[in-house]
């Protein structure tokens, strides 16, 4: 269940930048080439976290055939690197990219960092999908419109492949998908006959190649999901080498009792675990990072797979509801929307969402003040001026209170509504950067500054993420070092997924490789003009269309 690009040029997809990288004919005849194209004179980075060299990088169709002296080959292209950093293309270990890439397959905000691959499937996935998660599916679409053609996770990605996508894509199954095929939305427990539905699901999509499991604890209906029904799903995909992945049940209050959690699936479920964009969310929370690192890093020590990827911002991105309490969404959105339109319930909310809790992740606490909390993507026309306001300034021009405005905002739009909020702190963004078991995730959808994209503001980190670590926490603070950098965006992932034939430049390997310039790579996307490319990216390579699996029945397949 992972695909490579269909969007070719001279046998591997060439993306130039900047003038400063030239791709251009050898005068040899094309007839005689030896190589489709050589990267000439960077500094290559493999991925491996070894010393880097100055070396040539030679590419034929696929592949990566060479890395040395290749002055006197013949070749079709030359891409003159000389000054730059030749480098595996980097790997999003966490993308929203599931609908951006139906209504963009260029993946512009990221291609242009650097990011080669994409992977999908943190609680949610495209697939599997019956008549019940497809008219769901429907009716909360916003600005990105599109039929949903496909029954399994593995004819959704065929269908981006046959669409056209400039990226490689993957995607773990989200456990509430599966829960919402059999079950619904609602707070109840499987039955045994539905837990075995849910297990041949799981088999099921496993087999065809997905990566594993993946999770969103904090919001319904994946809260309602008691740790014993993940094992059970984990053991499954544990059988074709899968890997679970979590946005655990807390980040705030209850961290370290969540992650107890995920290191609990991990060994009961025989299964490598991976703590989705790790944080120490509420200012009250920050001093339990170091308990957190340093208790991950004693389950590793006890010969558990447990990793770890992070965003590089003070900032989360998620809905607005997310302020709300679970029980609220109990029977999906229209359920939610049912209740906050009765004034009895509204009360019993506003109560609730009033209270710091250790039950539920009230994000409204966490934030600490309705001014942390931006306003950036609704699905109302009427409502979408507001976009990239303050909670703080809707609820003062409304003239009403910020909980208030919140539960109006909600029924209004009708949808979860895009809100970024400001729960971290940057010193503990360096204490993560600085562990090397943490790789990179954007925990957004690649996009372009144009079109569909405009209608809503995204998160910065899906221009910015990945050029930020080169430039700001590399280059500019020097919290690691480059080679360093380069490993974890590429070698480290590749290998905690198993990704096949990816993540290194050696001979042999996919000709996934970026070009980047480590004085000038930079993030531009900011909380009040995010629709801002990053620079520094000279050009990507992709291999050309073609199945590379991941994983299935304990070995590499072809799809």
């Amino acid at each position: 269940m992972f695909y490579a690009s269909q969007i070719i040029i001279s046998a591997i997809a060439a993306m130039l930048l900047a003038p400063s990288l030239s791709a251009e004919r050898s005068s040899s005849s094309q007839k005689g080439a030896e190589f489709n194209v050589i990267i000439k004179g960077g500094t290559v980075y493999d991925g491996t976290g070894a010393e880097p060299k100055h070396a040539d990088v030679a590419i034929r169709d696929d592949r990566i055939v060479g890395i040395g002296d290749f002055a006197a080959a013949y070749t079709k292209t030359v891409i003159d690197a000389g000054g730059l950093a030749v480098a595996p293309g980097f790997i999003n270990m966490l993308s929203w990219s599931n609908e951006s890439l139906i209504q963009d397959g260029r993946s512009q905000s990221e291609i242009r960092q650097g990011v080669t691959t994409e992977i999908m499937g943190e609680g949610e996935s495209m697939g599997p999908v019956n008549d019940r998660v497809r008219e769901r599916m429907l009716r909360e679409q916003s600005d990105i419109k599109y039929e949903i053609k496909w029954n399994t996770l593995a004819e959704y990605l065929r269908y981006l492949e046959t669409r056209g996508v400039s990226c490689n894509v993957a995607s773990f199954i989200g456990a509430t998908t599966i829960r919402e095929n059999v079950i619904g939305l609602e707070d109840k427990a499987p039955t045994p006959e539905q837990l075995d539905e849910m297990r041949e699901l799981v088999r099921k999509e496993m087999e065809a190649g997905a990566l594993g499991i993946g999770t969103s604890l904090i919001y319904p209906p994946a809260f309602y999901a008691k740790t014993e029904e993940l094992i059970e799903l984990c053991k499954v995909a544990a059988k074709y080498q899968g890997k679970y992945i979590s946005h655990m049940r807390s980040e705030g209050n209850r961290l370290l009792e969540a992650l107890d959690e995920l290191i609990r699936i991990s060994r009961e479920a025989g299964i490598p675990a991976e703590v989705y964009h790790i944080k120490a969310a509420g200012q009250q929370n920050w001093p339990k990072i170091d308990d957190l690192l340093s208790r991950i890093e004693a389950a590793q020590k006890e010969g558990l797979k447990i990793t770890a990827d992070m965003y590089t911002y003070t900032a989360a991105g998620t809905g607005l509801d997310a302020c709300l309490p679970p029980w609220t969404e109990d029977g999906g959105y229209p359920a939610l929307f049912k209740r906050l339109r009765d004034p009895a319930t509204r009360e019993k909310i506003a109560a609730e969402v009033s209270k710091d809790s250790d039950e539920w992740e009230n994000l409204y606490i966490g934030a600490g003040s309705p001014d942390k909390i931006l306003l950036f993507g609704f699905k109302s026309e009427k409502l979408k001026p507001l976009t990239g306001k303050s909670l703080a300034e809707v609820a003062k021009m409304r003239g009403k209170d910020p909980i208030t405005t919140i539960m109006d905002l909600i029924v209004e739009d009708e949808s979860r509504i895009g809100t970024v909020y400001f729960l971290m702190s940057e010193e503990n963004v360096k204490k993560k950067l600085a562990r090397p078991w943490i790789s990179f995730g954007s925990d957004e959808a690649s996009q372009a500054p144009e079109g569909v994209f405009l209608k809503s503001n995204p998160h910065p980190r899906a221009y910015g993420n990945f050029a930020r670590v080169l430039g700001k926490y590399v280059r500019d603070e020097k919290v690691i070092p480059l080679v360093e950098a380069v490993r974890r965006l590429s070698g480290l992932p590749a290998s905690n997924l198993g990704l096949d034939h990816r993540g290194f430049i050696k001979d042999g390997m996919f000709a996934d490789v970026v070009v980047f310039d480590p004085a000038t790579i930079a993030d531009h996307a900011t909380f009040e003009k995010p629709h801002q490319y990053s620079v520094g990216v000279t050009a990507n390579t992709l291999a050309p269309s073609r199945a590379a699996p991941c994983r299935g029945r304990g070995k590499q397949n072809n799809l």
